[in-house]
């Protein structure tokens, strides 16, 4: 009787170990979510739309944290999603990827979209061809003294002075003898090639540096050859002088406004000459409002009684001294304007 007891708890004993081996077995068998990869595609059109496509071996289900504060799930980890923030926004996407055995993979990624917000992008320059500036979309005004503002530079289509390479426009001040100018630059210009009325217009840009130096990003009416300025209108959408390096101006010329009586505003910004900005103008029929990195600093009522409803054309520019300008350092040897990209929105 005792043997038999011996031989029934041995047999006991060793279904338990073989059944408890089999359970640890099969744990340690259930399959791992690894290899996870979330691949972009990121339209251009400034529409906000962005394609997402992650994979992952043992994956059965994908939840996509957009970081925008939407999540959505999906089980083939294929998913577009529309990001509608106005203008170039970067956000960290996190995916994760999770199986039947509980197992997770998580990979986060970073990417910059162009937001609609209800608008289309209706005109863009991402300076991202090395050379001259695109024949397509850009023209030259050449010449001295600024047009009657006394200024001290030669503008040229050299290559010394505006030049696109890795991924921004290059206009160059340079101190230089030039067809009787003491300084040369540039002036380029979209008349003829690109003009709008109403939208919103967003420039990314780092400033010069050098007492005298005046950039300006800026725009024109079309009509200015039979309605002579100030009649035509102009947009200042941003101007600096070396003298105040981080104050922006932001001014409005029309009749009863011109010269230094323009209508106009300032802001102060931090690293204008070292980091690049956004300069923003929304416009519409009912105002004409004036932004860096959009922070408001100056708003116009619009109506039919000023001169801004009508086609612009844009203009980019370095100048040298010149009413705005003012005094120039006489150690100056050359200076920079850098644009990222223009974006025109509708």
């Amino acid at each position: 009787m005792m043997g038999n007891l011996k031989s029934m708890y041995l047999l006991l004993f060793i279904a338990f170990f073989t059944l408890s081996c089999k359970k640890t077995s099969d744990a340690n068998s259930q399959p791992v979510v690894s290899n996870l990869d979330v691949q972009t595609n990121i339209s251009s059109n400034g529409s906000g739309n962005v394609d997402f496509t992650a994979t992952a071996t043992n994956a059965t289900n994908y939840t996509f944290e957009f970081g925008d504060g939407v999540i959505k799930s999906n089980t083939t980890g294929i998913i577009s999603y529309k990001y509608t923030a106005a203008g170039s926004n970067s956000y960290t996407v996190t995916v994760t990827a999770s199986g039947t055995s509980g197992s997770v993979a998580k990979k986060s990624v970073t990417i910059t979209v162009i937001g609609s917000n209800g608008t289309s992008l209706l005109w863009s320059e991402e300076f991202n061809v090395d050379g001259p500036p695109d024949p397509n979309k850009w023209s030259y005004d050449l010449g001295a003294g600024g047009w009657g503002n006394a200024e001290l530079e030669y503008y040229t289509s050299r290559a010394q002075n505006v030049t696109v390479s890795n991924g921004t426009l290059k206009i160059n001040l340079l101190k230089e003898s030039y067809n009787n100018s003491p300084y040369t630059s540039a002036r380029i210009v979209t008349r003829d090639k690109f003009a709008f009325t109403y939208g919103r217009v967003e420039v990314r840009a780092k400033l010069p540096s050098g007492l005298g130096t005046w950039p300006a990003i800026w725009m024109l009416g079309s009509n200015f050859a039979t309605s002579a300025w100030p009649s035509c209108g102009e947009i200042d959408i941003m101007e600096q002088h070396g003298s105040e390096p981080n104050k922006i101006f932001g001014t409005l010329h029309y009749p009863g406004h011109s010269g230094g009586n323009g209508n106009g505003n300032t802001t102060a910004i931090a690293n204008a000459s070292t980091q690049f900005h956004v300069y923003k103008l929304d416009w519409s029929a009912s105002y004409i409002n004036l932004y860096v990195d959009d922070v408001l600093f100056h708003s116009v009522p619009n109506s039919g009684s000023i001169p801004f409803n009508h086609d612009f054309f844009l203009i980019l520019n370095l100048a040298m001294g010149g009413t705005f300008g003012g005094s120039v350092d006489p150690n100056f040897a050359s200076s920079t304007m850098e644009i990222d990209y223009i974006r025109v929105y509708q």
